[in-house]
């Protein structure tokens, strides 16, 4: 007598809707964060929208003091990329850098070297820790900004003098230099440095805050004529505003994408992970041992079965499975074969009870009563079939 059987075709694939299911929560998911990725990114575009640029008139933009230098006779030219700013240095030019600390080191040296004898002026605008160092070696910028916005001029510098209060509070800086000019002190550090060349009439100037050129407060204290006076010294000003792209093309020292990534989205990140273990560990937390309860409603034991088994089966628990069905087989076998209930998971006293019930195959009983957990849903549902036939098969009489 055989205790295998051939149980009839069960499919085991979900389907569509259990798909979906157990699905459409992570893909809500993601479809608010794509959606909160795209309000943000178009937040931010519009708020930096023209920052520093000579054509926007924008509150941060800078038009018009390109349009009041135009009306002195001088042009101004907007460039994008390391390559046209260094090519317009020279001795009637004005360089304008917008953002220094974009630029990557490799970078900033080339830029130092294309003007530290142009006979030109360079305007380094907010120039911090990041990229002082090459583009004015000998100043080192502090740590800690200004904390007044309005400073008094302080220093000899004709501009300066003339201008009187500005806003140039922000970024203090402190030179080597012993003919630099150090103009609107804050706390004994200027916020706007003048510095020589070491040949010829060229300069650099550090500005320690864009507020002087700033559409909104151009017309504030003497912002103005500060701003016309250093941008205004020669005939040309070139307006050099760095991009992300100019930044990362051709160098060897690119940034990686985590570089390029608003340092906002990387705190927001790491708050999701927080949250994620905090939620974790309240829904890991036990108060205390169950206490059982008596159910309001009668529940049929099939139902209690087939919750029991979704829950297997949404956690891929098919060992849990496999060996619940194998306990609960052995247990109502022992005693038809005549084992004690205390040995009917033992082996070596149930196996050999049943092959001389069964007159079958030692090893397949062991296999199917003992054996390895399934590997797919398929071969779980095989498995309770054939303990199902076993069983038949052990009370038939």
């Amino acid at each position: 007598m055989t205790t295998e059987v051939t149980p009839p075709p069960t499919s085991a694939s979900p389907t569509a809707r259990q798909v979906w299911t157990r699905s459409r929560g992570v893909a809500l998911a993601l479809v608010l964060l794509v959606v909160a990725a795209v309000a943000i990114a178009v937040v931010r575009s519009d708020a930096r929208h023209g920052r520093l640029d000579p054509r926007s008139a924008d509150p941060s933009g800078s038009r018009a003091v390109a349009e009041l230098l135009a009306d002195r006779g001088v042009d101004t030219r907007v460039v994008t990329t390391l390559d046209e700013a260094a090519d317009a240095a020279g001795p009637d030019t004005t360089l304008l850098v917008a953002v220094p600390d974009l630029l990557t080191p490799r970078q900033q040296t080339r830029l130092r070297t294309a003007t530290k004898n142009s006979g030109g002026r360079t305007v380094l605008v907010a120039s911090g820790i990041a990229s002082v160092e090459r583009l004015a070696p000998g100043v080192m910028a502090d740590p800690a900004n200004s904390l007044d916005s309005t400073l008094e001029p302080g220093c000899d510098l004709p501009a300066a003098v003339r201008a009187g209060s500005a806003d140039t509070g922000g970024i203090r800086y402190s030179s080597a230099h012993p003919e630099a000019d150090e103009c609107y002190r804050s706390q004994r550090l200027p916020t706007l440095l003048r510095i020589p060349a070491p040949s010829g009439d060229g300069d650099t100037v550090l500005l320690g805050a864009p507020d002087i050129l700033l559409n909104h407060r151009l017309d504030e204290h003497g912002n103005a004529s500060l701003a016309l006076q250093l941008l205004g010294s020669r005939p040309h000003l070139v307006w050099y505003l760095p991009t992300p792209a100019d930044a990362t093309a051709g160098t060897e020292d690119e940034k990686s994408f985590f570089d390029l990534l608003p340092s906002g989205w990387l705190w927001g990140t790491l708050q999701l992970f927080v949250a994620a273990a905090l939620a974790a560990l309240w829904r890991a937390r036990r108060l205390g041992p169950l206490v059982p309860e008596k159910l309001p409603v009668a529940i049929r034991a099939s139902e209690t079965v087939e919750g029991r088994a979704r829950l297997y089966r949404k956690a891929d628990a098919r060992d849990r499975a496999a060996l619940a069905l194998r306990s609960a087989t052995r247990i109502r076998l022992a005693p038809l074969v005549g084992v004690p209930g205390t040995q009917a998971h033992s082996p070596e006293a149930l196996l050999p009870a049943l092959s001389a019930r069964l007159d079958g195959d030692g090893p397949s009983l062991r296999t199917l009563l003992f054996g390895p957990p399934p590997g797919d849903d398929a071969a779980l549902i095989r498995l309770a079939d054939q303990l199902d036939a076993l069983e038949r098969q052990v009370r038939r009489p």
